[in-house]
């Protein structure tokens, strides 16, 4: 099983990141990309990625494109030039919170989607209360992007435009939460099988259906099996046929090769 999405820098895992790894190896998880947010954290991703022998992303957040420098289009180039970075981002809008403005927002993004088109990875992409201009930026370019919508929590017309331009869907933990999931469950089972990836986001989105729940209140890739068990049980299949497409779509979006 592949956890697309794991925000192993995160302080929540700063004592134990390595234990981490063997826990989800120990429930199943073989694989995991760690997912860099900025120059900084990209560095720490890749470090870590590289010493636990799996994968990572490097990018830059919408949260932080207020960092975005003449030269940081060229750090990230760098950066990709090691062989555990598979996918540009996180990056991306988010005109919800605001953290960058929308306009520092919309610099970062184009430059990054150009980054991905120079060196043919896919996007690892976020979208949050945005999505008219997220895809006005992206549709001139979606027959040469390959992308995936990183914890799609959309509408049902958001699912169909980003499928339209070709994009793979991240489904995590929120499917888990009787509050805001509800909505998900209903379009999950849209999302064709060929296009459908599994992440958990830890250490955010703890599923709140885990019984028990950790004392941390800290998801990580461990408990993606709880993830794929509940959009196995939308699909009408076993959590072994989940697993089993979700990682070969994996595997071919970000053309993961085997890790001993």
């Amino acid at each position: 099983m592949i956890d697309i999405g794991i925000n192993l820098t995160s302080a929540q895992f700063d004592r134990d990141w390595e234990q981490v790894a063997v826990a989800a190896r120990q429930a199943g998880v073989d694989q995991f990309i760690v997912t860099g947010t900025s120059i900084e954290d990209s560095v720490a991703a890749s470090r870590m990625a590289k010493h636990l022998k799996q994968w990572c992303t490097s990018g830059v957040h919408p949260h932080n494109a207020s960092q975005w420098r003449d030269d940081t289009y060229a750090e990230l180039m760098e950066l990709h030039r090691a062989p555990d970075v598979v996918a540009v981002g996180e990056c991306g809008l988010d005109f919800n919170r605001n953290f960058s403005t929308p306009s520092e927002q919309e610099l970062a993004f184009e430059q990054q989607i150009q980054l991905a088109l120079v060196l043919d990875k896919p996007l690892f992409l976020h979208c949050r209360d945005a999505h008219q201009r997220f895809a006005a930026l992206l549709m001139p370019y979606k027959d040469r992007l390959r992308a995936v919508v990183h914890c799609f929590t959309g509408t049902h017309d958001e699912l169909l435009s980003c499928l339209d331009m070709g994009f793979y869907i991240g489904i995590t933990g929120w499917i888990c939460d009787e509050r805001r999931g509800q909505e998900l469950r209903k379009l999950v089972p849209e999302i064709p099988l060929e296009r459908l990836l599994l992440e958990t986001d830890g250490p955010y989105l703890l599923p709140r259906n885990l019984q028990p729940l950790p004392k941390n209140r800290r998801n990580e890739p461990k408990y993606l099996p709880h993830i794929a068990s509940e959009v196995a049980s939308l699909y009408g299949l076993t959590i072994s046929e989940i697993d089993k497409v979700t990682s070969e779509n994996a595997r071919n979006l970000f053309k993961l090769n085997p890790k001993q």
